[in-house]
């Protein structure tokens, strides 16, 4: 098949990498030769939700590429970002951005910064949120709490369960 475009560039935390973090990823991968994965810097996720859960960045960079492995992908590039824009607001060669549903807002905030350093916008790639069984959506902050684990399957029998001895 095809790849519709050069380079992408697809970005988040992928703490805890779910089902949600995957498909993103996959996605991106399927429409671009080359992916761009901006990864969230320590100091950018310190206002998530159970921020003092998440994964310092060097687990969080470890977990991506033992899952860029497996699934066998080598046209990348990981780039440490420290703010929502990241590199995407400056990097000409750009052509799409990869995001779910609920970061769409995002990659238009990306497309206003280019728009203002006088660069083409990039094509939007949208994907669909992956549910859970437990609420409207995967997320590293469900997961971070312990009410599901990365496939979205709820983790309170194991609050309930007796206490090893």
């Amino acid at each position: 098949m095809e790849k519709r475009f050069r380079k992408v560039v697809v970005g988040g935390t992928f703490d805890r990498l779910h089902l949600g973090h995957k498909a993103l990823l996959r996605k991106a991968f399927e429409v671009g030769k080359y992916v761009y994965i901006g990864l969230t810097s320590d100091e950018m996720i310190r206002n998530k939700p159970y921020a003092e859960k998440i994964l310092p960045y060097e687990v969080r960079l470890k977990d991506l590429l033992k899952f860029l492995d497996v699934n066998g992908y080598s046209n990348y590039r990981i780039i440490k970002i420290h703010n929502a824009i990241g590199f995407a607001g400056e990097m000409k060669s750009l052509e799409a951005i990869v995001v779910s549903e609920e970061t769409y807002k995002g990659a238009l905030v990306v497309n206003k910064a280019r728009a203002e350093r006088g660069l083409k916008p990039l094509e939007i790639v949208v994907i669909p949120i992956i549910k859970s069984h437990v609420g409207p959506k995967i997320s590293s902050s469900l997961i971070r709490a312990g009410l599901i684990d990365p496939f979205g399957r709820p983790l309170q029998w194991k609050q309930n369960s007796p206490k090893d001895v």
